[in-house]
């Protein structure tokens, strides 16, 4: 499985394609920290919406806190009123569903949306709650023991690192 190739950059474009087919008048991007943080900004660029994306971190929230501990990620960061807002939270990779959950326990802090929607660049399968995508780049198979991550260079191009856990 170490020999999964995944084109971040052509996937990224297949996100934006189906983001446009579902963004609406209004609609507010949210990031995950890191990854998802990356892909709204650019996606927030791409669409040409004004101001900055929200960011949002799953590290208050997070149901393995006292294992994992707090993580050096971005905090969270919504420069808009998420009251009756419509959301699009954007993540890199959806995995078992636990960063999700904590993600939107986290947006509930700062007011009740009027709808959550979430787009994704990869969906790894293993869910451990009820969570899918509305927009889903890829679907890919890895076994338990891989992680899969995406990076950013300098260059703001993006790529995928597979890993060993």
């Amino acid at each position: 499985m170490s020999s999964l190739t995944l084109d971040a950059e052509a996937l990224y474009l297949a996100l934006l394609a189906g983001v446009r087919g579902i963004f609406r008048p209004g609609m507010r991007l949210v990031g995950v920290t890191s990854g998802g943080a990356w892909l709204a900004e650019r996606l927030q660029r791409d669409l040409q919406l004004d101001g900055p994306p929200g960011i949002i971190s799953s590290a208050l929230h997070r149901d393995d806190f006292s294992r994992r501990g707090m993580t050096a990620a971005a905090q969270t960061r919504i420069p808009f009123d998420v009251k009756d807002a419509n959301i699009l939270l954007v993540d890199d990779v959806l995995y078992t569903g636990r960063t999700l959950r904590a993600v939107i326990n986290e947006l509930f802090d700062f007011g009740r949306p009027a709808s959550v929607q979430l787009a994704v660049l990869v969906d790894r399968g293993g869910r451990e709650l009820p969570v899918q995508a509305e927009v889903c780049a890829a679907r890919v198979v890895l076994s338990a023991s891989q992680s899969l991550a995406l990076a950013r260079d300098a260059a703001g191009v993006f790529s995928f690192e597979v890993e060993a856990r």
